[in-house]
């Protein structure tokens, strides 16, 4: 059980909180789930109230049993809906979206990973939502399948979005089913295939000042282009405790270190999430476009 105090500044409003109630009636009439909500996040409301959500396919379990997640998770979850992605996207239209996110639980038991699901849900935004939608999924790390990953990369999602979680020596403990090095080459990949890389983590499990320092040099390297890095909150007592509450300051210092080694957009603060503000990757499509067309 975790004995640390919750700092003020991780306290939040009721912002949302009626629009929260309707976007939550809409995805439950679709048949559909958010990471905002199986995820518990903090800023559920303050996105529902933008009319922003981050949708969730290939149900709402997930094989890996991540120690930080609050997901459910089984062995053998149901068989991938194939009417999914046109729902998702008619919903995506409906709520008259110009950044959709698209995310997913780990399907180890499929035999791509998901990858044809995906790619599927990414085709059926861009059918039916309004032009210049763009879109960004948040993947698995597939098992490292290039086949699955280039199946993706093929449906050309404006920002591919994976997130390494963690450092390195945590991995056994926060995400026993994962590898850091798996994690960095989907990455590589993502960002050689011409898509805009992006990746997030936690901190607050342990982790070392010097060890996040490492973290971004590493994602960098990779050539990612934007990072996330949030405050770890413990979903209830059978998940990790929180080590350690990070002051905000010390997110302006990570903010600034990741800006020197060259990310274009860097959100750092405790209660940043993956996709928090995730359209704000726009602007840096439109200046990549600018610049491909001088």
């Amino acid at each position: 059980m975790n004995t640390l105090r919750k700092p003020d500044w991780l306290k939040t409003d009721s912002l949302g909180a009626r629009r929260s109630g309707e976007m939550a009636r809409m995805l439950r009439r679709a048949g559909l789930h958010s990471v905002c909500e199986e995820a518990r996040c903090p800023n559920r409301g303050e996105c529902f109230e933008r009319g922003t959500a981050t949708f969730m396919i290939l149900g709402d379990t997930c094989t890996r049993a991540c120690r930080f997640c609050a997901v459910n998770h089984a062995d053998a979850p149901s068989p991938p809906d194939p009417t999914e992605p046109e729902r998702l996207a008619q919903a995506a239209a409906k709520l008259g979206l110009t950044h959709v996110v698209v995310t997913t639980v780990t399907r180890d038991d499929l035999p791509d990973g998901g990858a044809m699901h995906f790619a599927a849900t990414i085709a059926a935004i861009r059918r039916h939502c309004a032009a210049g939608v763009t879109v960004e999924a948040l993947i698995s790390d597939m098992q490292g399948d290039p086949a699955a990953l280039d199946a993706v990369f093929a449906a050309r999602p404006d920002v591919l979005n994976h997130n390494i979680e963690t450092a390195p020596r945590l991995y056994p403990i926060v995400r026993p089913q994962a590898d850091y090095s798996r994690s960095l080459d989907v990455l590589r990949r993502a960002a050689d295939a011409g898509l805009l890389a992006k990746s997030g983590f936690m901190v607050g499990l342990g982790e070392t000042p010097d060890e996040v320092q490492t973290l971004l040099a590493d994602l960098r390297e990779t050539g990612a282009s934007i990072v996330t890095i949030g405050q770890y909150m413990q979903p209830d007592s059978d998940h990790l405790p929180v080590v350690e509450y990070v002051h905000p300051e010390q997110f302006s210092i990570y903010r600034n270190i990741a800006l020197k080694l060259g990310f274009s957009l860097v959100a750092a603060a405790p209660l940043v999430r993956s996709s928090y503000h995730a359209e704000e990757a726009r602007a840096i499509m439109t200046r990549k476009e600018a610049a491909n067309n001088s």
